[in-house]
């Protein structure tokens, strides 16, 4: 077994060998930009990993990683152009950097290349990645459609929240893992199991994220804190304080979402304010212990060693440990 770090350096090392100077440039020039900015690389990371959790050389998980990379950041250039971002990673997205056009158009051939990585599979191995790719793939398009009706709607409910999130981010993670073991032909139930833990993981991961939005520290949260509630997100946080607080308390809530002013200072405090009296906190933080406590659980099910078995559990408490 290898460190995340020695996974990222083997997965950067892969891509850079695949880049091939092709025409027309301002098509393949934006795919190359955007995989070197880089990011922790983290799903294409966890695929080398199952792949050697379950007993296989890390190197024949490599094409499966970038496809997975590349995927993932084909629905970046994509939600950029939706959200009209100016920024990735700190640097100019790419439909600012080039145009519209180039956006969607490059971000198509990248689904196209991820697809083409599973072909150096033999046919058993390419059928199974292809069908839970396809099947990833739908259900991430499905999140983020899920995503902007909700920004219309003002009757979320907390299970078709759950929902959104798991298709548009928790899937992916799932996915990851299971090509590796796919890759490594391990049993259908251990594959299966995978999957349920990188599942939940990737639950627990996002529900995080949102908390870590709201409260997180600027210094090593890498975003900006409050973005969610300056944007009017209406995440578990948010419906959680909704349903918890008494009726005038929710109405302001409301109020404050429905709201943009100029200087966001008195809103983000107020709405933190709310969050933490109704005990909308305390169940979000509740929800990230349950989702990865049932992640955890499903390691007890699988057929590996025990080492093995605390390496994925390690991997998710320091995934889970992204401090306040």
């Amino acid at each position: 077994m290898h460190s995340i770090y020695q996974y990222q350096e083997f997965l950067s090392d892969y891509l850079q060998s695949q880049y091939e100077t092709k025409e027309p440039r301002n098509l393949y020039e934006p795919i190359h930009y955007i995989l070197d900015l880089g990011g922790k690389r983290m799903r294409p990371v966890l695929t080398l990993m199952s792949a050697e959790i379950f007993d296989a050389d890390y190197k024949k998980a490599l094409p499966a990683a970038l496809a997975v990379e590349v995927f993932h950041n084909f629905s970046l250039v994509h939600d950029d152009i939706m959200d009209d971002a100016p920024l990735r990673r700190g640097q100019e997205t790419v439909h600012e950097k080039w145009n519209l056009n180039t956006g969607i158009l490059s971000g198509d051939a990248m689904l196209i290349l991820a697809y083409q990585y599973f072909e150096q599979y033999e046919p058993i191995i390419f059928r199974d990645l292809a069908k839970l790719f396809s099947k990833t793939a739908l259900e991430v398009c499905e999140g983020q459609q899920w995503d902007v009706d909700f920004e219309e709607r003002n009757d979320v409910t907390i299970p078709e929240y759950l929902k959104m999130i798991q298709y548009k981010t928790a899937v992916l993670v799932a996915a990851a893992m299971k090509m590796g073991a796919i890759i490594a032909e391990t049993s259908e139930e251990n594959a299966n199991l995978i999957y349920d833990f990188g599942l939940n993981l990737g639950l627990a991961f996002q529900l995080q994220d949102d908390f870590l939005d709201a409260f997180g520290d600027p210094e090593t949260f890498g975003k900006q804190v409050g973005g969610d509630i300056i944007e009017n997100k209406k995440t578990y946080l948010y419906l959680k304080a909704v349903a918890f607080s008494k009726e005038a308390e929710a109405e302001e809530l409301r109020r404050l979402f429905s709201i943009q002013p100029e200087d966001n200072t008195e809103k983000i405090k107020t709405v933190k304010e709310l969050f933490n009296s109704s005990g909308a906190s305390k169940a979000t933080q509740d929800a990230i212990q349950d989702f990865t406590f049932k992640a955890f659980q499903t390691l007890d099910k699988m057929d590996i060693s025990i080492d093995k078995k605390e390496m994925l559990k390690a991997f998710g408490e320091n995934l889970m440990g992204r401090k306040v």
